[in-house]
């Protein structure tokens, strides 16, 4: 058997129209209705037609694990099982459903609050740097305050984070092919959510998390735990933590891992772990027509 791992992508990978093509499954339909009791709002009335709202962190978010994981619940219904699974950012919510850390229900509660929480710390930024000089980076990084290393995506791919000034400061001096400011409500992963995250972790520690039955990599210590509360801790230092892609491409092959499916809308997950470690297969499930027989 092929050593397979699931990842699930986070915030940015959204599109319109996705898992509009799940409507005709009917366990699909019902996990819809159930996240709109949920959220008080309508994922499909979002992904069908409202492009503006559901690029809103307070939409994005609970939309992206709603669809993520139907496509997941969809693949274990025709006897599919990853042997590890990782989430970026927003998609660790998905990996530890997946993972039987806690209920479906649960993971969408906890993912609208965080949503709430992230869209009203406002005032930062963040930008994506590509291709550029890593020591200098860091270098730069260390000497400038209120900037931190957000998204350690590849190599060649990374997010910085903090206050405006801080983050055009270290994009004029690092030398790198692109830098990109993102259109992002705040300096996600960084020490100016630390407000936000303490009132989410008020709500953390009234949920009980299982052992995981998959282990789980973690963002901001990406080594596979299956023990409840390890991944708590890891989960409750997540909004201001940085998101270590790079280290969680490199532990998949030393995992034993041959193959990744990428579930979700996009191909970005698949796309930085090539960089990584290029030798994995590599699969995508974005719309039903790519789900496994």
């Amino acid at each position: 058997m092929t050593k397979t791992a699931w990842v699930f992508p986070g915030q940015g990978s959204q599109d319109l129209g996705m898992g509009m093509d799940l409507l005709d499954i009917p366990s699909a339909k019902e996990k819809f209705d159930q996240a709109e009791a949920i959220l008080g709002w309508s994922v499909i009335e979002i992904c069908q037609k409202d492009e503006k709202k559901l690029s809103q962190t307070v939409y994005t978010q609970p939309s992206l694990y709603v669809v993520e994981s139907i496509f997941a619940d969809l693949m274990r219904e025709r006897g599919h099982k990853p042997d590890l699974v990782a989430g970026h950012s927003l998609g660790e919510y998905v990996a530890l459903y997946v993972a039987g850390v806690f209920e479906w229900a649960i993971g969408l509660h906890l993912v609208k609050r965080r949503a709430e929480l992230m869209e009203s710390a406002a005032g930062g930024m963040m930008a994506a740097l590509i291709n550029f000089d890593r020591d200098q980076l860091e270098k730069v990084i260390a000497q400038t305050p209120n900037v931190v290393l957000a998204n350690d995506n590849s190599p060649a791919q990374v997010v910085i984070s903090g206050s405006p000034e801080s983050v055009r400061a270290v994009m004029s001096e690092v030398k790198a092919k692109r830098a990109i400011p993102l259109r992002t409500s705040g300096a996600f992963h960084s020490p100016l959510m630390a407000p936000a995250a303490a009132e989410f972790q008020d709500i953390l520690e009234f949920v009980e998390f299982q052992p995981a039955i998959i282990p789980v990599l973690s963002n901001v210590e990406p080594f596979p735990s299956i023990d409840g509360e390890i991944l708590k801790q890891r989960l409750n230092k997540q909004m201001t933590g940085s998101v270590r892609w790079r280290e969680i491409s490199l532990q998949l092959p030393a995992n034993d891992i041959e193959q990744v499916v990428e579930i979700g809308p996009g191909n970005v997950l698949t796309g930085l772990i090539k960089r990584t470690s290029p030798d994995l297969i590599l699969k995508n499930v974005r719309r039903a027509a790519e789900l496994p027989i």
